[in-house]
């Protein structure tokens, strides 16, 4: 065959593997940005993909919001219908004041419950992260028969995976009532606590990787004392998830839902022993550890995605 004939052929192909492989490829779903009333309360939820395929409900941890999985839904929704809301408190959720309204786990996962009610969501995969877990176990124990799966992203649910000294944290928030302590528990929802103790906190050596907009964002819906005491009420509160670990191991042990656990091996505040501990009530449970810290899916987006594809079975 002549030289240009080859290099035409060579060319055509290349040109024409291009739009098949376009439509092959699974691409984004638009995300789009809901409200919703549970109790009188409005609930802000991020939704994204074809309501027809397996739902991943999302609920995220401390001192954030649904925003923290603004570069995981993309990955994620054109496979899948995912949700993500705002707890009552954070983000763009209403905020009942604090002075009325006592915030607890409790309070947060009956809302969540409702919120699921006011969808109408027969099944989900669950996916956890930090303050998520002690909302996310009360829902699916409220609600045993719609979990399909278990997706455990830094999410403690063991002893394990606390340090003693942040085990007496927790001890000394909930019973420590003073105006010292609550000055002190204030203070963590700050500047310095969210942006330098938190998102900076597990990447010194890699800042560029966190983008500034984390912070920004949670640290606007911390701009008054109201919003703040939210939070601190929540840390007072958080003994209360540790007393409640045994039942938790109880209900995966009877339940034994299949389950992902992709934990940030670097996080000092929930360690990757919580996230081996699974295993005792989930030997069957998939774990990854990751090279990221206690906000992997702000790190790491793409491999959490990739071992969530692979574990729906949608690889």
């Amino acid at each position: 065959m002549r030289p240009y004939l080859c290099s035409f052929a060579l060319i055509a192909a290349l040109v024409f593997a291009v739009p098949l492989w376009a439509q092959n490829a699974v691409w984004p779903a638009k995300t789009h940005y809901k409200t919703i009333d549970v109790d009188g309360h409005k609930i802000f939820y991020r939704e994204a993909g074809n309501s027809k395929n397996p739902t991943i409900l999302l609920l995220h941890g401390y001192p954030a919001s649904s925003h923290s999985y603004r570069e995981l839904i993309p990955l994620l929704s054109g496979r899948f219908h995912v949700i993500a809301p705002d707890n009552l408190g954070s983000g763009y959720s209403d905020k009942p004041d604090p002075e009325g309204t006592v915030y607890t786990f409790d309070l947060l996962a009956d809302v969540m419950a409702g919120f699921t009610d006011a969808l109408g969501l027969k099944q989900y995969t669950l996916y956890m992260q930090d303050f998520g877990a002690p909302v996310g176990y009360r829902l699916i124990m409220k609600q045993p028969e719609r979990l399909q799966a278990l997706i455990v992203q830094n999410a403690n649910a063991y002893l394990e995976g606390l340090t003693t000294p942040r085990r007496a944290f927790f001890k000394s928030a909930h019973e420590d009532r003073s105006p010292e302590k609550w000055r002190q528990l204030y203070n963590i929802t700050g500047l310095q606590g969210v942006r330098d103790k938190q998102y900076l906190r597990d990447v010194q050596d890699r800042q560029t990787i966190m983008s500034p907009d984390s912070w920004t964002h949670d640290l606007h819906f911390l701009e008054t004392g109201q919003q703040r005491k939210i939070q601190v009420q929540l840390f007072q509160d958080y003994q209360n998830n540790i007393d409640a670990y045994p039942d938790w191991q109880a209900f995966l042990r009877k339940q034994k839902p299949p389950t992902l656990i992709v934990w940030g091996k670097n996080d000092p505040a929930f360690i990757y022993a919580g996230a081996e501990a699974y295993l005792q009530d989930l030997p069957d449970a998939q774990l990854y550890l990751l090279d990221a810290g206690h906000f992997a899916v702000e790190e790491k987006p793409v491999d959490i995605a990739r071992h969530i594809i692979r574990f729906m079975g949608e690889d």
